[in-house]
């Protein structure tokens, strides 16, 4: 998901607004933005990438947000449970259907094209975009992989996807980055269990095959595609995490 949650930015913007001298006056922005920006640098470098200096304006704006509005979650309909001892082994959901933002990176780690796509999804969010507004956040931010046709690990590209607000639905603006495509997904029944921790390809794929034992054969879910649903931060090492296995003719 995002370098940097919800949570942390809207943390990050109570912190920073206590600077302001008691007659009330603004903080000085230069030094928000530096330290706001430094905060990101290092939740970058957990990823191995490198926050662009053009990212400024964004983390400004959604951290100002998230002050203002609550995050949306992505509507879902759960169709059954499945227990044992007592815990939530997992659970059977459908998603309705609707538009994604979505955008395609092929870097060398999982960690780095996920980080990267959503920098650019963050810049379409705000304001980045052809409606020219701040957009909502909405969670969970999902992230799809595809398998390589021997098993022996994901092929590089993933695709990073943010569904759109409610009121953006019926009418979705037009990202500015070309990298940036809006798509129409159908509705999706899958099954969900939830892990926590760091997203990596091995955290994934140790996932991918404890969810096969726990289901064992089952000829009507997809074995080739899965998604990573991301709740919070990746730099929070307990972070709330979901492994989607998705089922065929959904």
């Amino acid at each position: 998901m995002a370098l940097i949650s919800a949570e942390d930015l809207t943390e990050l913007g109570d912190d920073l607004s206590d600077d302001g001298d008691a007659a009330g006056s603004e903080p000085m922005v230069d030094e928000e933005q530096e330290r706001l920006y430094t905060h990101w640098l290092a939740l970058g470098r957990t990823h191995h990438v490198t926050v662009p200096r053009e990212m400024t304006g964004p983390i400004m704006e959604m951290t100002r947000r998230n002050q203002e509005t609550d995050q949306q979650h992505i509507p879902f309909t759960t169709i059954s449970q499945h227990e044992k001892l007592g815990e939530v082994m997992y659970e059977e959901r459908v998603y309705p259907p609707g538009k994604w933002a979505c955008v395609r990176i092929g870097e060398e780690l999982y960690e780095q094209s996920i980080s990267m796509g959503f920098m650019k999804l963050m810049r379409f969010i705000c304001k980045e975009n052809s409606a020219g507004c701040f957009l909502g956040m909405t969670v969970p931010v999902v992230n799809e992989i595809v398998m390589r046709e021997d098993g022996s690990g994901f092929v590089r590209d993933v695709v990073t996807a943010y569904y759109l607000p409610a009121g953006f639905q019926a009418n979705p603006p037009q990202p500015a980055d070309t990298d940036i495509t809006i798509i129409h997904r159908d509705t999706m029944r899958v099954i969900s269990q939830v892990f926590f921790g760091t997203t990596t390809e091995e955290s994934i794929s140790w996932q991918i095959n404890l969810l096969w034992e726990i289901l064992g054969n089952s000829e009507d879910i997809h074995r080739d595609t899965y998604m990573v649903a991301v709740y919070e931060n990746p730099g929070v090492a307990s972070r709330r995490n979901e492994i989607w296995f998705i089922r065929r003719n959904s």
